[in-house]
């Protein structure tokens, strides 16, 4: 992903009717994610790992299973789905972690995959998050993480190798005394001015610590977690690299040429996709994003698309969020908290959904089946309850000048159901359906942002001299997080059914996964048009060039 530089101390400027079905078809399109194919397999690898902490080197098991498909063709594109890494780090781990002054880590894992066909190599990165997890007063620390990995496709017939290499777990330290933490700086609720900024105290987010993890020299076959075979049989084709899986041809066998051994393996390495293939939606099909005169920009200004998928875990499925425009007014970065080996700036900024004037998202309406019989439309709308808050902190690493930026994102969101109809046929909700409160997840520092509020996390890096990775505000990327559907309310009419209580008792509940990517976002003062030598990042009438592409 490009992206500009995050440490920088200022703002860049690029840049049936009846109420048991009806109970079924909340949050609009419920897409079915646990059935599991007839050419699948289910593995599930137990791997010793040697962790270094700064106690020392630890013995740790990390755990790791996903579905992989027997078998594809030659070019074939796929993803392994379910992925989840647990890592389970001894008691000393803990320990390290409390004598630091945490309480509990929300962990972020990256694991390298080696990805092999007969002598071609390619690497991938497996990323996942994981949730708050209280430090244990004695034994084990759990770290539980899922996240959804790169698409991968063989370049030619021959058996497909997944192997499992370094690991690297980033965690945030939520601490003990939540008084110890930077104070809020500002009210969210208050109006401010964009051009004076917020307050020097972002509390944007705990202390970190990132721990290496390499695999153990006894580790069975080497790390290997699943073999998928390529083409019709699995064994090696003839001759020749087939070509790319966009259809691209490829020039002459570069051994012709005379290049070497090493260059010739990279022409047939499987491919490796960071994202899944996917079609972003026509521009006429979103709706627009621009400023206008009852939203005027300032010289801070931004907008983007986000879009994403939202599970719901009582219906086993999925709600899709079509792109929806975000108006962003970006902070001013302030020096951070003390580090000897960092730099640290701390950034807040303010964003409010955008839809014909109001602060939600368009709606979204969805056909399916359910009980895989039943057509039932629904459609909701997520409406905002007070501004969303970005809290960023920026650190600049003084020995190599890498810059890690981590991002929390705090939205206080009510879901609305407006419309529901089954087999054709409508079911009356009322004006006001709707959860009691906001979507809730576990904040990191409750004591300064209380109250009922989704959190979503991302983490973005950049090493010197190359492309930036992961999450910034400017450029967009993956946020993740996990949230608690609340009860609803206002469900139904005075002389018709009370749906409250069945869909609460069929939808809301915990542990909810979130993913939502943002695209890059355009810099209304300074925008940045298409050219033939550079993306572009503007329209012509300043909307976002780029509309993203959901991912599961």
């Amino acid at each position: 992903m490009k992206a500009q530089r995050a440490a920088v101390p200022r703002p860049p400027r690029v840049r049936a009717r009846t109420t048991s079905i009806a109970a079924f078809v909340v949050l609009a399109a419920l897409i079915p994610t646990t059935a599991s194919a007839s050419g699948t397999q289910e593995i599930e690898v137990a791997l010793p790992y040697v962790c270094t902490l700064p106690s020392g080197q630890l013995p740790t098991t990390v755990r790791i299973s996903a579905e992989f498909p027997e078998r594809a063709d030659a070019g074939e594109t796929f993803s392994p789905s379910g992925v989840t890494t647990t890592v389970e780090l001894p008691a000393e781990a803990a320990a390290d972690l409390t004598e630091r002054g945490a309480a509990q880590v929300r962990a972020a894992t990256r694991l390298e995959v080696g990805v092999a066909q007969n002598e071609a190599t390619a690497k991938a990165t497996w990323r996942g998050g994981a949730e708050p997890v209280a430090l244990p007063g004695s034994g084990p620390l759990t770290l539980v993480s899922k996240g959804d990995v790169p698409s991968v496709a063989g370049r030619g017939d021959g058996d497909l190798t997944f192997t499992a290499g370094t690991l690297a777990i980033d965690l945030a330290l939520d601490p003990a005394d939540p008084a110890g933490t930077d104070p809020a700086g500002t009210d969210p609720a208050a109006p401010r001015s964009a051009a004076t900024g917020p307050d020097s105290g972002s509390g944007s987010g705990p202390d970190s610590l990132t721990v290496g993890c390499t695999l153990a020299e006894d580790a069975p076959d080497q790390g290997l977690l699943a073999t998928v075979r390529v083409g019709a049989d699995g064994s090696p084709s003839p001759g020749g690299s087939p070509s790319r899986p966009d259809g691209a041809s490829r020039g002459p066998d570069r051994e012709a040429q005379g290049h070497g051994r090493e260059e010739r393996q990279g022409d047939r390495s499987p491919e490796v996709l960071e994202t899944a293939p996917g079609a972003a939606p026509d521009r006429d099909d979103v709706p627009p994003c621009r400023y206008d005169e009852q939203h005027p920009p300032t010289d801070v200004s931004l907008n983007a698309y986000v879009t994403g998928y939202a599970n719901v875990n009582k219906m086993k499925g999925a709600a899709y969020l079509p792109p929806s425009c975000l108006l962003i007014e970006q902070g001013i970065p302030v020096d951070g908290p003390p580090d000897p080996e960092h730099i640290i700036f701390d950034t807040v900024s303010w964003a409010n959904f955008h839809y014909q004037g109001r602060k939600e998202t368009p709606p979204f309406p969805s056909t399916f089946l359910s009980f895989d019989f039943a057509p039932v439309k629904a459609t909701m709308v997520l409406k905002q309850t007070g501004p969303i808050r970005i809290d960023s902190r920026i650190k600049l690493r003084l020995s190599d000048f890498t810059t890690v930026t981590d991002t929390y994102v705090r939205a206080p969101l009510v879901a609305h159901v407006t419309d529901l109809e089954v087999n054709g046929t409508p079911l009356d909700v009322g004006p006001d359906c709707r959860t009691e409160t906001s979507l809730t997840s576990v904040d990191p520092d409750p004591a300064n942002h209380p109250g009922d509020h989704l959190v979503l996390y991302g983490r973005g890096e950049q090493l010197i001299g190359q492309e930036a990775t992961g999450y910034l505000l400017l450029s967009g990327g993956m946020l993740s997080g996990e949230t608690s559907i609340p009860a609803f309310t206002g469900c139904g009419t005075a002389d018709g059914e009370d749906l409250d209580r069945l869909l609460t008792a069929s939808v809301s509940g915990p542990g909810n996964h979130i993913k939502q990517v943002q695209g890059q976002t355009c810099a209304i003062a300074a925008p940045v048009f298409p050219t033939p030598e550079t993306p572009g990042q503007c329209t012509e009438d300043l909307q976002p060039y780029e509309i993203p592409v959901a991912e599961r």
